[in-house]
C-alpha cells in the first residue's frame, strides 16, 4: 500500500502565503520588484568587474563569483514563487521540487565556501601584505573558487538524493514558499532520524566551520588593523573588510536560524520569512554593500555609466 501511494505522488502543493489571500497581490508586487532589483544590481557588479581590468584581482573576482551565485540562487526560487502568487497554480512536480532543492543547496553551499575564501583573501592581504602575491596568486585563487563550486555540488547531490529516497505517501502539502529541505522532509513517511543527524552535522561543517574560520580570520585582521600606524591605512583596511563582514552577518545569521533551529522553534510563517531573508535580502543588499562602501567599485561603476552615456549619444 505504501509503495502504491508513493508511486501515485507526482506533485507537491506549495501553500506559500495562502493564509493571507488578501495580501497575495502585494506579495507578488514586492517580490517582483525585489527580484528585478537583485538581477539588475548583481548584473551591474558582474559587468563592471568583467570589463574593468583593474578589478581583475582576487578580491573582486571572488565578488564576481558571489554575484553569479546570488543571481542563480534567486532565480531558482523567485520565478516559481511569482507563478504561485499570480495564479491559482500552487503545485510543483516531484521532479521540479527535486531540482529546486538541489540548486538551492548547491548555490547555498557554494556561497558559504566563497564567503570563507573571501575572508582568507582579506586575512592574507592585511596580515601578510608582503607575502600576499604568493599566498593569493592566480593558481590559489582558481583552487579556492573551484573548491567552493565543487563543494556546493557535493553537498547538493548527497542531501537532495537522500531526501528524495524517502517514500512520500501523503499528504503532499508543503507549508512553505519553495522546496527547502526541512518542510519537504516533514512529509516523508519514514524514519528520518538518521538523516536529521547527518543534516545537523553537515550544517555544522558547511555553515559553522566556514563561519568560525571567518571569525578567526577577522580577529587576526582586527589586531593587524589596530597596529597600523596610519589612520588612513586603518580606515582603508577596515572599509575593505566591513562590506564582507556585513554580507557574512546577513547570510550566516539567517541561514543558521533556518537550518539549526529546533523543529518547533518557530511558527511556519516565521520560518518562511527567515528563508526569504537569506534567499532574497542578502542578494538584494550585497551589490549595495560592496559598491557603496568601496571606492574602486564606485569608480568602475561610474566609468561603466559614462561609457553607456557616450554610446547612447553617438
Amino acid at each position: 500500500m505504501r509503495r502504491q501511494n508513493q508511486s501515485s505522488l507526482v506533485e507537491f502543493i506549495l501553500l506559500g502565503f495562502s493564509n493571507f489571500p488578501e495580501l497575495q497581490e502585494q506579495f507578488f508586487g514586492s517580490f517582483l520588484v525585489t527580484y528585478l532589483a537583485i538581477l539588475m544590481g548583481n548584473a551591474i557588479i558582474i559587468v563592471a568587474i568583467s570589463l574593468d581590468q583593474r578589478l581583475h584581482v582576487p578580491m573582486y573576482l571572488f565578488l564576481l563569483n558571489l554575484s553569479v551565485v546570488e543571481v542563480s540562487f534567486s532565480t531558482v526560487i523567485m520565478p516559481e514563487m511569482l507563478v504561485v502568487l499570480s495564479t491559482e497554480k500552487t503545485t510543483i512536480s516531484f521532479v521540479d521540487c527535486f531540482a529546486q532543492m538541489y540548486f538551492i543547496l548547491f548555490f547555498g553551499g557554494t556561497e558559504c565556501f566563497l564567503l570563507g575564501a573571501m575572508a582568507y583573501d582579506r586575512f592574507a592581504a592585511i596580515c601578510h601584505p608582503l607575502n600576499y602575491p604568493m599566498m593569493m596568486n592566480k593558481r590559489v585563487l582558481m583552487k579556492l573558487v573551484m573548491f567552493s563550486w565543487v563543494s556546493g555540488i557535493m553537498v547538493a547531490t548527497v542531501q537532495t538524493t537522500w531526501v528524495f529516497s524517502f517514500p512520500f505517501c501523503g499528504p503532499n502539502e508543503i507549508n512553505h514558499l519553495f522546496c527547502e529541505t526541512p518542510p519537504v522532509l516533514e512529509l516523508a513517511c519514514a524514519d528520518t532520524f538518521l538523516f536529521e543527524i547527518y543534516a545537523f552535522a553537515g550544517t555544522i561543517l558547511i555553515v559553522m566551520v566556514p563561519f568560525l574560520l571567518i571569525l578567526l580570520s577577522y580577529i587576526r585582521v582586527l589586531f593587524a588593523i589596530l597596529k597600523m600606524p596610519s589612520m588612513t591605512g586603518r580606515k582603508k583596511a577596515f572599509s575593505t573588510c566591513a562590506s564582507h563582514l556585513t554580507s557574512v552577518t546577513l547570510f550566516y545569521g539567517t541561514a543558521n536560524m533556518t537550518y539549526l533551529q529546533p523543529k518547533s522553534g518557530y511558527s511556519p510563517e516565521t520560518k518562511k520569512l527567515m528563508s526569504l531573508a537569506y534567499t532574497l535580502l542578502t542578494p538584494l543588499l550585497n551589490p549595495l554593500i560592496y559598491s557603496l562602501r568601496n571606492s574602486e567599485m564606485k569608480r568602475s561603476l561610474m566609468k561603466l555609466w559614462q561609457r553607456k552615456v557616450v554610446l547612447h549619444t553617438i
